[in-house]
This record gives C-alpha cells, structure tokens and sequence, in this order.
C-alpha cells in the first residue's frame, strides 16, 4: 500500500516553486510554504522509494521513513538522515548533492542505509 499523502501534489509544487523563488530573491520563505514545500518533498520521497528501513527527518515540520529494509518499530531507527528545511529543499529539487550537503555538515546521516544520493532528487530539476 502506498503511503497516504497529506499534501495535494499541485499545491505542493506550487509551494516548492515559491520557497526555492524566495531563496534565490535573498529572502526566507514563509513558513506556512516552507512547511508544505518540505511535507511534500517527503512525501514525494516516500512515494518513490517506499519502505520502513530509513527515516527521513525535517524538524520541525515532518519525517517519513523510506528504503526497503529492515523495518524498526520503538526507538532509534537502524539508519536516520536529519537536516534541516532550506537544505532539504535544495537536495529535494537537486541544486545541491546529498554528498555535499552531507561533507558540509548540513545533513545528519547515519546507519547502513543512509546515503540518499541515489534517491534524490524527487522533484524535476527547476521546479
């Protein structure tokens, strides 16, 4: 079963476009855009690469575990990737390697399955 999402597809590009348009003007995004920008990000993440082995984190605005895996119910996830909502977006749309992000301590990373390189970006370059 796919995971459920939360975010209408159209309104979330929408709020990616606005966010990614605000940070390249010099200026921050409204944080109700910022918050459905990330949201959907996530979701599209976990609608690509469904599963239960890596979580995903954005604090404060959401997390979603993706990765066929091994599966974790209580505690700490086996692999965890945490950074934070302009970082996200940027790796989310593809205007910064996970690599980069991960060597210029933007993102958190640890556990076997941790390396998102492969799975990102989820949106079109541009969007």
């Amino acid at each position: 079963m796919p995971p459920r999402r939360r975010t209408d597809p159209e309104q979330g590009r929408a709020a990616l476009r606005a966010a990614l348009e605000a940070v390249d003007a010099g200026g921050a995004p409204e944080r109700a855009v910022l918050a459905a920008a990330v949201r959907f990000t996530l979701e599209e993440l976990a609608v690509r690469h469904p599963g239960g082995s890596v979580e995903v984190r954005v604090p404060p605005f959401a997390a979603v575990q993706v990765v066929q895996g091994p599966r974790h119910t209580r505690g700490t996830p086996p692999a965890v990737v945490e950074t934070d909502p302009l970082t996200w977006l940027q790796l989310a749309a593809g205007r910064l390697a996970f690599e980069d992000a991960r060597a210029g301590g933007r993102v958190r990373a640890s556990g076997e399955r941790a390396d998102l390189g492969e799975l990102l970006p989820v949106t079109a370059p541009g969007t």
